[in-house]
């Protein structure tokens, strides 16, 4: 027990953070071409509790790691009326990479702050698992939203892409895209998926981070 509640206190901050940015990007990208309706709720903001669900970010997560030791969650998506964008099928894919790139940004960020604690001699092992803990959730966040299946993010650039009529088509297994994802979870097919993009994802956080941990190690 005493494990878990430590794993727990690791986990909290660099998940906090990484979904409340990845929400808060969604909501700017939005903004940004031309939808006022995330902002206006006021869901442009680094306030994670108008980005953290109760039971989506909170309890299901919690329970799933305490009972199978595996965790899944999400937050409360970020409201976007893509009729309102400029251009509205280019722009969705825009929008919908906004959020996974807010996690890659923050990988980095948490490889470099990794990489500062071992530079100062750091003896405390927390702020290092806490920087380990942050370059994994959002590694994972982002590779998981990135699963080419609507309505996460990866499902959204795939409908941009797609010819027209092809879109249409495809955005209409976005109501029941959570069950199949949900599904894909359950029997660890996901992970055929999320790994590789993970470790493509980590190799360029590595890559971006260098010319500051060549400094720092």
């Amino acid at each position: 027990m005493d494990e878990t509640i430590r794993t727990i206190a690791v986990y909290a901050l660099p998940v906090l953070f990484a979904i409340t940015l990845h929400e808060a990007a969604h909501a700017y990208a939005a903004k940004y071409f031309g939808d006022n309706t995330a902002y206006s709720q006021g869901r442009m903001s680094l306030n994670p509790l108008v980005h953290v669900d109760l039971w989506g970010t909170i309890v299901i997560p919690i329970v799933l790691f305490l009972t199978t030791g595996f965790v899944f969650g999400y937050a409360k998506p970020v409201p976007v009326e893509f009729g309102r964008l400029r251009n509205p099928k280019r722009d969705m894919a825009w929008v919908a990479l906004a959020g996974p790139a807010a996690n890659f940004i923050m990988a980095v960020m948490w490889l470099v702050f990794g990489a500062l604690m071992i530079f100062l001699n750091v003896g405390e092992e927390f702020p290092t698992r806490v920087a380990q803990a942050g370059i994994v959730t959002n590694l994972l966040i982002m590779a998981f939203n990135l699963l080419p299946i609507p309505p996460l993010d990866g499902g959204r650039v795939v409908t941009s892409m797609l010819p027209h009529s092809l879109a249409y088509k495809f955005a209409r297994i976005e109501p029941y895209g959570f069950f199949i994802v949900l599904a894909l979870v359950f029997l660890k097919v996901v992970g055929f998926w999320v790994i590789p993009v993970m470790s493509i994802g980590e190799t360029l956080v590595r890559l971006v981070a260098s010319p500051f941990t060549f400094f720092l190690l």
